[in-house]
């Protein structure tokens, strides 16, 4: 196992009515209060309501709305102009991991004169953030609970990560019933992405991270277990609670600290949705069977066979190879089993693009760390296999 440093400050108020804590937190960092949020369905199911009443007599609010899905750069500029032009205090995002990675970057423009994108493209250019609190609405990116954020810049086509200590929220509010009213699909695009976070950790370099790895297959199983459940009955309690936790529990480092290595199926996907505006958990629904099909080799199929035997409950008779194909098709069958198309051509994606998207996952991805590194020509394979 590697050496780490492990620091997750975020105090978590997780269970229905903890929206009442709001006030109290927020009063720590000020009376302006930015309040970030999407296109509108928090006003449909009643949370801006609970939120208005909570802070409308105590708080000066200054709504930034229209958060778009892949947030934009331009969306940044925007929040960053409110931030200024109201003397912020601090930021409130209200939402899922779109409104609040837009959030953390706004949060660390606020104090950066130069373009925003500066930050993203250089995340050691982060010294400073506004103070973040959320209010969880879907389960899925984990970004209520660790420091990173990924921003659309449209102009150059590129969704690249960044990050740093600062921009980690200092409080979020985890209502499992706030989740009742997800569609279906944002249910089923949350339960894969929890999926592939832990996925991505157990897929990383390193030896004796065995800890690690059960907690990884942990989260996998939960999603497996609850995913159905919360499709079935939207508003079944202990599968939103399971899967809002699993989600946090996923991205917040447990998983991946004290093992090396690039992200694989994250930085192919990326470059989908960059191009596409595809919705991140259904690109990497339809990426990672294909992914594990392309690197599965001798030597890599004991490890996806231990991820079979251990999450699918295959049988294991000993032949390595066979169960990690049948590790494959479980995987693939379950993401299938959640209503989410599994070929590109099913939302409307053709080879146009196969060979710019490949070469920009290589160079911005740092795929040649990858558990199996990754060239340009193997991520156009792995995009032909999605046709």
């Amino acid at each position: 196992m590697d050496n780490f440093k492990f620091h997750v400050y975020t105090e978590i108020f997780f269970g229905k009515g903890e929206i009442k804590n709001l006030p109290d937190v927020l009063k720590r960092y000020g009376k302006n209060v930015l309040f970030s949020y999407g296109g509108g369905s928090i006003k449909k199911n009643g949370i801006y309501a609970q939120v208005m009443d909570l802070l409308s007599s105590s708080f000066n609010v200054v709504e930034f709305s229209d958060i778009e899905p892949n947030p934009s750069l331009d969306s940044v500029k925007r929040g960053v102009q409110l931030c200024r032009d109201n003397d912020i205090d601090v930021i409130l995002a209200v939402g899922g991991g779109s409104v609040i990675d837009c959030t953390k970057a706004v949060a660390a423009a606020r104090y950066y004169e130069g373009d925003p994108w500066d930050l993203v493209l250089d995340s050691r250019k982060i010294t400073k953030a506004l103070p973040i609190v959320t209010v969880l609405t879907m389960a899925g990116t984990g970004s209520e609970m660790n420091r990173g954020s990924v921003i659309t810049n449209k102009e150059q086509m590129l969704k690249l990560g960044m990050g740093a200590p600062v921009t980690m929220p200092q409080a979020t509010v985890i209502d499992p019933t706030y989740l009742y009213t997800l569609p279906p699909m944002q249910t089923a695009a949350g339960a894969v992405d929890t999926i592939s976070h832990v996925l991505e950790s157990y897929f990383k370099k390193g030896d004796d991270a065995f800890i690690q790895d059960k907690i990884a297959e942990a989260v996998m199983i939960t999603v497996i277990k609850y995913a159905p459940l919360a499709l079935e009955d939207p508003q079944h309690y202990a599968a939103r609670a399971n899967l809002a936790w699993a989600s946090s529990l996923a991205l917040n480092g447990l998983t991946g600290n004290g093992k090396s290595g690039a992200w694989s199926v994250h930085s192919i996907e990326h470059e989908l949705s960059a191009y596409y505006d595809l919705t991140h958990g259904v690109g990497l629904a339809i990426l990672i069977p294909a992914w594990l099909k392309h690197i599965l080799s001798e030597d890599t199929a004991e490890k996806i066979a231990t991820l079979g035997i251990n999450v699918f409950r295959l049988s294991d008779d000993g032949d390595k190879m066979s169960t990690a194909k049948q590790t494959i098709v479980a995987m693939e069958t379950f993401f299938a089993s959640l209503g989410i198309p599994m070929r590109l051509s099913e939302v409307g994606i053709t080879d146009e693009k196969f060979e710019i998207m490949a070469e920009k996952a290589v160079k911005y991805g740092a795929l040649k760390h990858a558990y199996v590194p990754l060239t340009k020509e193997d991520v156009v394979r792995i995009y032909q296999l999605c046709k």
